[in-house]
């Protein structure tokens, strides 16, 4: 077909529902500074504090997150980004391709529900900061105690949503910024407190080798038992949780959306930056964080939110740290189920959809049980999406080596796929059924149901129609990819190379920003490792928390500004 007519052919389908252009890819530090972005937030405070009050023990702690989270990473790099890569299609692309428009719109309306919960428990995160200021108690309830608790989730709430609306390109970079801060700040907040934990247990502030720190943590942090004194989950728990934390997004394939723009399937790989910087260091250093801020108010940890352990772990900043990795994380998610909802209501604006689905998730937000219950909520969702993955990795990994045709339902023109939906259905009922008997862990329950699905779908498309032949259709769906190809690499000519920024300014203000987190990782280290005396502790605690306030400051204006230079200049 001459170039015009390919051009007429695709110039008007939108850029997301066709494969990803060779020339929209990216190299591997692109997902790794992503992952490492995305995993460490918020949602760190609250589930490494929770994992103390389920009474996990320290060294099922340290092995179990290890093999939990190394597993997640397989995950992704075995099953999520090679079928991205090799389709380049989004998830909900993928999914309107092989099962049709109302499957993908029931997809649409679950999703519309994870991320507007998820969204809704870092708004409440971030309001408990806020809430700490003005003195307010802790919201420690399923319901708000607190009127004016409730003002400051619906004040945050309105900006969160109102930047989901209208400015979520300005916080997506703004997150980027936040990644190796956050990072940081995280180990270095646990820095900050152990000394005085460790004073607490061994009665000296000074650790002198492993066996301390396993002591300290087995007397007072994680301590194989519940805060009512019941022995507390163990290791096949803590790896089981550490897996399906994230299912939603590798066995559950969401991230598809991420690897279709991987250059290797490999790539897979790294989201491990963001498991075991994440995942791994910051859930073991907000549960110190959070045992540190329990034995400095005498009480436990069950009876602090996240805006009382921030504060008391990194002062200042961890008012800084609350409101923005919640805030960041929530405009996340918020934006991703105002798509979901757009792409369920087409005739109305992304906006418009955004603002609608914002009001229910502020709703939400006022009721302080979402963020308390973020572990089974995880694990919940991932069992709700978990099918829908294990439909399309049938139908693209297995489908081809049993002799069933990929994409059968496509040619047939089918727009309610009966296999797909049935499926879904069938297995929600058999996953939500094993918990129900209570036969195995809740957390593991995400593996079995995802294998039902794909033998139930496999049989069920056979049976309408997968074993056909489709050769003909299967030549016209070759020279259609081909034809895009063509379409792409012809628009891509226009396209501007990349340009780096490597102005002196530039060079500067990135050398601020390192040196920023250099300093405050310096006087981290001073309250660790140069504490000889609860008197010297405190002093050095009190440093550690002034200068780590100012250097974040000027890691945050150098960072930004360089960030938005480097935009400016490929603008």
């Amino acid at each position: 077909m001459p170039s015009n007519k390919i051009n007429i052919l695709f110039s008007d389908v939108n850029e997301e529902q066709l494969p990803v252009a060779n020339n929209k890819l990216h190299g591997w530090k692109h997902f790794a500074g992503l992952y490492a972005g995305e995993h460490v937030a918020a949602t760190e405070f609250v589930i490494g504090a929770t994992f103390v009050a389920l009474g996990a023990a320290t060294k099922d702690i340290l092995l179990g997150l290890l093999i939990g989270n190394l597993l997640a990473m397989c995950s992704w790099w075995l099953l999520t980004a090679p079928i991205a890569v090799e389709t380049r299609l989004s998830l909900y692309n993928y999914l309107n391709k092989i099962a049709g428009n109302s499957m993908t719109k029931l997809y649409n309306w679950a999703n519309v529900a994870i991320f507007s919960v998820i969204s809704a428990a870092m708004i409440t995160v971030s309001s408990t900061a806020v809430r700490f200021l003005f003195n307010i108690p802790a919201q420690l309830n399923w319901y708000p105690s607190s009127f004016w608790f409730v003002l400051i989730v619906i004040a945050m709430g309105s900006i969160v949503v109102l930047v989901a609306m209208y400015g979520f390109s300005t916080v997506a970079d703004f997150s980027k910024v936040c990644a190796p801060w956050l990072f940081v700040i995280f180990i270095a907040g646990s820095f900050n407190l152990f000394p005085g934990l460790s004073f607490h247990v061994l009665g000296d502030t000074a650790i002198t080798n492993w066996s301390d720190f396993i002591a300290i943590g087995d007397s007072s942090i994680w301590t194989g038992f519940t805060g009512s004194g019941e022995k507390g989950i163990g290791l096949l728990e803590v790896i089981g949780f550490a897996w399906a934390a994230n299912s939603i997004t590798h066995f559950g394939l969401i991230d598809m959306a991420i690897f279709r723009f991987a250059k290797r399937k490999r790539y897979g790989l790294l989201s491990g930056v963001g498991m075991f910087f994440g995942h791994y260091i910051a859930w073991i250093s907000a549960g110190i964080m959070g045992a540190g801020a329990a034995v400095l108010l005498k009480t436990t940890i069950t009876s602090l939110d996240p805006g009382d352990v921030a504060y008391h772990a990194l002062g200042l900043t961890g008012f800084v740290i609350i409101i923005i990795a919640g805030w960041t994380t929530a405009n996340a998610n918020l934006y991703r189920a105002g798509l979901a909802a757009q792409s369920i209501f087409v005739n109305h604006s992304r906006e418009k959809t955004t603002a609608v689905v914002g009001v229910v998730t502020v709703i939400i937000a006022c009721f302080p049980f979402v963020f308390s219950q973020m572990l089974p909520l995880l694990t919940y969702a991932g069992l709700l999406v978990v099918p829908v993955g294990g439909i399309v990795f049938a139908e693209h990994v297995l489908f081809p080596k049993i002799g069933l045709t990929r994409y059968w339902a496509k040619y047939q023109n089918i727009s309610r796929s009966v296999p797909a939906i049935g499926s879904w259905a069938l297995a929600l009922m058999f996953g939500f059924g094993l918990n129900a008997l209570d036969v195995m862990s809740f957390y593991y329950l995400f593996i079995p149901t995802w294998m039902f699905t794909i033998v139930t779908y496999t049989l069920l498309a056979k049976k309408y129609g997968a074993d056909r032949n489709y050769s003909e259709e299967i030549a016209a769906e070759a020279l259609e990819q081909q034809q895009i190809v063509e379409f792409q690499d012809a628009q891509a000519i226009h396209d501007q190379a990349f340009v780096v920024d490597t102005s002196v300014v530039s060079r500067v203000l990135n050398a601020v920003s390192v040196i920023s987190l250099l300093i405050i990782a310096g006087f981290a280290c001073q309250v660790m490792f140069f504490s000889s005396s609860m008197e010297i502790y405190r002093i050095n605690k009190s440093q550690f928390e002034a200068y780590c306030f100012i250097f974040t400051i000027a890691y945050f204006g150098s960072a930004y500004t360089s960030l938005r230079r480097q935009k400016n200049l490929n603008a």
